[in-house]
């Protein structure tokens, strides 16, 4: 299993995205089960909505829906990831930190996305 960051799948949905052609590359490459936390979702379809259009965002939504393993966060993630966050001293987005606590719970290394401030996270290896 991996966990796929919001970063990803925008890249995937803009063609004007700087990522837009790795992402590209890395599909054939991530045959692993993806999960993502409501977070995800939610910055995820907000960004391609505000710049693609709402059409668009529901499009991801439902790629979301039919493909992922959604984890809800509750309130001991966003506890823990709240903590994460002032490790980091806000340099890590609060979303950013529940994905850290959401693959810590799940025992999950791997995370796709092309957003650097992971690589502080030694516990984690980023994709890109």
């Amino acid at each position: 299993m991996i966990f796929v960051d919001s970063s990803y799948f925008i890249a995937i949905a803009r063609e004007k995205d700087r990522w837009h052609k790795d992402a590209l590359q890395l599909v054939d490459k991530t045959n692993e089960s993806m999960i993502i936390s409501d977070f995800i979702i939610s910055e995820s379809v907000t960004l391609v909505g505000s710049l693609e259009g709402g059409k668009a965002g529901k499009i991801l939504y439902e790629y979301f829906i039919d493909n992922c393993k959604i984890y809800f966060t509750d309130e001991e993630i966003l506890s823990k990831a709240i903590d994460t966050f002032l490790k980091y001293d806000g340099s890590l987005s609060l979303a950013d930190a529940t994905s850290v606590e959401v693959m810590k719970k799940h025992k999950i290394k791997k995370i796709l996305s092309f957003d650097s401030d992971f690589d502080k996270i030694n516990e984690i290896e980023r994709i890109h």
